[in-house]
């Protein structure tokens, strides 16, 4: 996804704040009169959609109000997208939100709406913010009150699908002259279910799996967020976030089949357990009355992930070749992180605003990997799988933008983000590299406000894409003993392109355009082959075999090109009684590369490797859409119908054509007093669900059917507590938010 691209920069001039100002006294003209008609319009950068006086903001959660956001959908109840493709990173009154991403949805459901006053959605994120690749960004801007007391939230969940999982979570605020405490904790147990068919080979040899994987999880969550107002224009904060996750006996049970022939029986028992604490201090100057300040930072994040397991293969068949075998596994991962940041927003009279920023980031991983045999009850080091993987990355950044409006139809943003990356990594005894390398990555946006109707905006974007520190482990993890994944230290950074323009009709009607150019883009590549080595027959005498192999290796492929359009909508209608949010997605793809060697493969003496090149050569259209309907049932406005749809078509995919997903899912909601009960089933129909089937042009083919279960049934009760218009302690920025994504 990369070609060169050329833009020139504009110099800008105008009264942002002034505009501002403006902005926030029409939303309280609109709160004073009683207007029922939800703004939603393009400012700057972003979009802004103003819940405060939206008919579906009372009674529900952030999480739900998201879903009901324009250009944000969700499909799996567990995570967001922007525009159907984006990932989503989330701000609360611009800072980033400083946990892990199941904990943060566990947050989003567990804050009330009415908290809430507006939501900004930037697609094109600018130089200030910490996002990778294609990320977009969604700022939850919460409502201002500072009265002194505590309130809170009592939430319990009930999901019904494959195995029935609960959960629960509480959340208390509390303010009182200068301090201001929130935290929240929440814990709970799931099953996940999973079915897989899986099949590969070519013309000659044909391989077929048939399984399911059962993955128990018991899950701790919570954060405290402190904050002390030392005078009006000091304040210090701390941050801690934790989360702990325990999954043991995930039992993952494969039945194989080769050409047409039962062959045997493999069973992954795993046991695994996941900690993650981080601290961060924050100290903010408010360096003048319009706006300006400074804010710094320092952090610190652990995260521990030890995983157990033990993979054995069953004959079920009497062929002499096919024997017991077993092996197991010891994956342990350790992240320390030091991080600091310093930034100074600078506001002028003009209504100028400058944004610049330091940040460093120190980080150390240590994998020590151990995989061993078992051969008749002993247990024999395999030394080509063992590896003790040691990565150390420091990374210097500095960003620098500047926005102004030039006239009262026009304003720009422009900016540049400077990262200097120092990395080195070692495989212990076998082999180490370094990797160093500087980016400088501009920022471009133009606005144009045509008319009150009518608005028009253009935005640059570069970024990179870091691999995640669990992607480099050198590690594998096995369906079967010749089915694996195999991570890759040898992963470069991908650099990403993004160019949108955007256009609103009358604050309801949208459409967007881009186009995304990524050049070393990477993923989870297919690669199958055959490996030769000596063995001894029944008679112990030595012989040659050959066994084939499929392989799910991370690395470099190529380059990709995006083309999409996205046209929605939202507006109410029947004052009020039933509100639309409605979104198409429009795609065109080429992506273009080639594997042809296995990057994690050691020479082995007496061993012969052999990969067949692995072709990604196409064009693609594809299709997405969401229709999201909220229907008020009664005139007290305490009951309300949900009913959501989405649709995706077959998309081509590095690893195949991903085949077409919906999902229609059906809400009811009542409001007693301070008390909301909810009835959700999602995916009413069981489509929802990953088929993928990849074909090569020398024949070889590789297809997967992965089934989740997606049909599920919530039940969720939740209780707001104490003073509602209590002001919650800020919300902080850690200057290790960008190394958490990559955990």
């Amino acid at each position: 996804m990369k070609t060169q691209i050329f833009i020139a920069a504009l110099f800008f001039s105008g009264l942002a704040a002034a505009q501002q100002s403006k902005d926030t006294l029409k939303v309280k003209n609109i709160e004073a009169v009683n207007i029922k008609k939800q703004v939603f319009k393009k400012q700057s950068d972003r979009f802004i959609y103003d819940v405060a006086s939206s008919p579906i903001a009372k009674g529900t959660n952030t999480f739900n109000l998201l879903k009901q956001t324009p250009m944000i959908s969700s499909i799996d109840g567990k995570s967001l997208k922007i525009m159907g493709k984006s990932d989503v990173v989330v701000y609360i009154n611009n800072k980033k939100t400083n946990m892990d991403a199941e904990a943060l949805i566990e947050m989003l459901k567990g804050t009330p709406s009415e908290d809430i006053q507006k939501i900004e959605v930037i697609t094109t994120p600018g130089s200030e913010f910490q996002v990778e690749s294609n990320e977009g960004v969604i700022n939850i801007v919460m409502k201002k009150k500072k009265n002194d007391g505590y309130n809170g939230t009592l939430k319990m969940n009930n999901e019904q699908a494959y195995y029935n999982n609960p959960s629960a979570g509480v959340s208390f605020n509390f303010r009182k002259n200068k301090w201001s405490v929130n935290s929240n904790f929440n814990t709970g147990s799931w099953t996940d279910r999973e079915r897989y068919t899986l099949s590969n080979g070519d013309s000659t040899f044909r391989n077929e799996s048939l399984g399911y994987n059962d993955d128990p999880n018991k899950n701790l969550g919570g954060s405290v967020n402190i904050d002390y107002e030392i005078n009006k224009n000091h304040s210090l904060g701390f941050t801690y976030n934790m989360r702990y996750n325990k999954s043991f006996n995930s039992i993952l049970d494969v039945t194989n089949w080769q050409n047409g022939t039962l062959v045997n029986r493999t069973i992954n028992n795993e046991n695994a357990q996941t900690r993650n604490h981080s601290f961060n201090l924050n100290y903010e100057i408010k360096t003048d009355s319009i706006g300006s300040k400074i804010t710094s930072n320092i952090s610190y994040l652990w995260f521990n992930r030890d995983k157990m397991s033990i993979n054995e293969s069953f004959p079920l068949n009497n062929d002499p070749k096919n024997e017991y075998s077993a092996l197991q596994q010891s994956v342990p991962q350790i992240i320390n992180n030091y991080a600091a940041n310093i930034d100074y927003l600078k506001k002028t009279s003009k209504g100028s605003t400058w944004l610049m920023g330091l940040s460093y980031n120190h980080t150390n991983t240590d994998n020590d990997t151990r995989q061993d045999d078992i051969v008749d009850n002993v247990i024999i080091n395999d030394v080509n799988q063992t590896n003790h993987f040691i990565y150390k990355e420091r990374i210097l950044g500095a960003y620098l933008t500047y926005e102004r409006k030039l006239s009262e139809k026009f304003s720009g943003k422009v900016g540049a983000r400077y990262e200097m990356t120092r990395s080195s990594g070692e495989i212990l005894d076998k082999t180490s590299f370094d990797r160093n390398y500087n980016n400088l990555l501009p920022y471009l946006n133009l606005n144009y406000a045509i008319n009150s109707d009518h608005n028009l905006s253009y935005s640059f974007s570069s970024r990179i894409r870091r691999p995640r520190f669990w992607e480099l482990n050198p590690s594998r993890t096995y369906f079967t003993p010749n089915n694996y994944t195999q991570n890759n230290p040898f992963v470069l950074a991908s650099k990403f392109y993004n160019q949108e323009i955007s256009y609103m009709y009358k604050n309801a009607f949208f459409a967007n355009l881009s186009f995304n150019y990524v050049e070393d883009a990477s993923n989870q590549i297919p690669l199958q082959g055959t490996v030769t080595k000596p063995e001894k027959d029944a008679n112990g005498n030595p012989v040659m075999v050959t066994t084939k192999f499929l392989r799910y290796i991370r690395t470099n492929y190529g380059n990709n090109k995006q083309l999409g359009l996205t046209l929605g909508m939202n507006k109410s209608w029947f004052k009020e009684i039933w509100t639309t949010n409605y979104s198409v997605n429009l795609g065109y793809s080429i992506y273009k590369g080639t594997v042809s060697e296995d990057p994690t493969s050691v020479p082995v003496p007496g061993q012969t490797e052999v990969v067949n090149p692995y072709v990604i050569d196409f064009k693609n259209f594809n299709i997405s859409g969401n229709i999201n309907n909220t229907i008020r049932l009664s005139s007290n406005k305490d009951w309300f119908l949900g009913l959501n749809y989405y649709y995706g078509s077959k998309v081509k995919i590095e690893s195949g054509t991903l085949g077409v997903r919906q999902s229609f899912d059906v809400s009811l909601k009542k409001i007693m007093g301070n008390w909301t009960f909810v009835a959700e089933v999602y995916d009413l129909f069981n489509q929802n669900f990953n088929s993928i089937q990849g074909v090569q042009p020398n024949g070889s083919y590789n297809n997967v059917v992965n089934f989740e279960y997606p049909r599920i049934l919530n039940i969720g009760v939740t209780y707001n507590f104490g003073n509602q218009k209590l002001k919650k302690a800020r919300e902080m920025k850690s200057a290790n938010d960008a190394i958490k994504s990559r955990t």
